[in-house]
């Protein structure tokens, strides 16, 4: 099954401002990944063509970086996701700065149940979150998207029971 699957926002912000989010992924000031609430993205070093890692049961190697602009990651595991996922930031025909995180992969064996059952729920709410962190970092007040029931109850079972709320990026006391 071909899947593709896109996230994007926009912001009024300078684009180098916009671009530094990306450069900071996985660094001890990241300030794109929604740490506050999700797994940690996490590689063997710093972000590079070649860096190996991933996020929980998530793993992928940078295949392209260009600083600034596009980060691009091939799967490697979980079984069955066959593609790429990456970030990058254009400007948008207006003046806006647009990121956006892209998914294009074929799912084969297991993933064709996984993927839309668990883990493509999981990655939608994720993505939104980070899209609010990004925005948070940038000055601007962060536009959550509340969690669906589904996804409290997937984060519930697979926590035993001892999921966090989600946390806004902005206000780490404040929930949605």
């Amino acid at each position: 099954m071909k899947v593709i699957n896109i996230h994007r926002r926009e912001y009024d912000a300078k684009y180098e401002k916009v671009a530094k989010l990306i450069d900071s992924l996985s660094s001890e000031d990241d300030l794109l990944w929604p740490k506050q609430c999700w797994p940690p993205m996490r590689f063997d070093r710093q972000l590079c063509v070649g860096a190996k890692g991933g996020h929980g049961p998530i793993r992928y190697i940078v295949e392209i970086y260009k600083p600034g602009q596009l980060i691009k990651f091939r799967f490697t595991s979980p079984k069955g996701f066959n593609g790429f996922h990456e970030f990058d930031i254009v400007r948008s025909e207006h003046g806006a700065v647009v990121m956006q995180h892209r998914i294009e992969m074929e799912v084969q064996g297991r993933a064709l149940l996984t993927w839309p059952l668990f883990i493509r729920p999981l990655h939608d709410a994720l993505l939104e979150d980070a899209l609010a962190t990004a925005q948070a970092s940038l000055g601007i007040a962060a536009q959550m998207r509340p969690w669906s029931a589904w996804v409290k109850m997937i984060r519930w079972i697979m926590s035993g029971g001892k999921s966090q709320k989600q946390i806004a990026p902005n206000n780490a006391n404040a929930t949605c």
